[in-house]
């Protein structure tokens, strides 16, 4: 940690998985049907790692555990960086994201067994600024899209919201969680290979610093 400058993470996170709405591993239960897989998407919107800019540039992770993650069960992934990003960015944003960066990817990072391979790749990003919806995708590898979850009490334009959740993937505490529900969830990349709909999405925004 002492070669790592300081450094400050702005932006969205979101997931598409096979858990039913709404999916038990934000709040740190056991997955719907006792495994989980699925697409994770962070978009930095600010950040810097020391001198280096991060604005705009996004991670796409594809992911597998079985049992409770928050209970030490442990997860299989594999990684897509950004490949926008210069020299300087992708050694940065692996750094990060590695978890020897310290902060919450650090923390997030012991929940990760194996990680089968880093691929530099072009991500689409894009959330509604209401939140109506989100999506990500990198051609031929993976796609995810939601839709902001409603029901016939919902007020319109009202999200379906958890506050301070006790399994939110990108730390706490006060996230907020919106939830959605997936309309495509698609990969095929590291050995992982699925295509469903209709199951859970949640965005959250994060906020992230280290060392530290």
């Amino acid at each position: 940690m002492a070669d790592v400058p300081k450094w400050k993470l702005d932006g969205d996170w979101f997931d598409v998985c096979k858990c039913n709405i709404p999916c038990p591993c934000e709040f740190a239960q056991t997955p719907t049907f006792g495994d989980c897989d699925g697409i994770l998407v962070w978009h930095v919107r600010k950040g810097t790692y020391g001198d280096v800019a991060l604005d705009g540039l996004s991670v796409l992770a594809l992911g597998y555990f079985k049992g409770n993650i928050w209970a030490g069960a442990k997860a299989t992934m594999g990684i897509f960086i950004d490949e926008r990003a210069n020299t300087q960015q992708r050694e940065a944003l692996q750094t990060i994201f590695g978890g020897q960066a310290g902060g919450w990817p650090g923390q997030f990072a012991q929940n990760i067994a194996e990680v089968r391979g880093i691929e530099f790749a072009p991500i689409e990003f894009e959330v509604a600024g209401d939140l109506a919806s989100w999506r990500a995708s990198i051609p031929g590898k993976a796609e995810a899209k939601a839709e902001a979850l409603s029901g016939p009490t919902t007020a319109p334009g009202q999200r379906v919201q958890t506050v301070n959740p006790p399994g939110s993937e990108v730390g706490g505490p006060n996230a907020v969680a919106t939830w959605g529900t997936a309309t495509v969830d698609r990969a095929d990349a590291f050995g992982f290979k699925w295509n469903r709909s209709g199951q859970s999405s949640k965005h959250i925004p994060f906020a992230w610093s280290g060392p530290g």
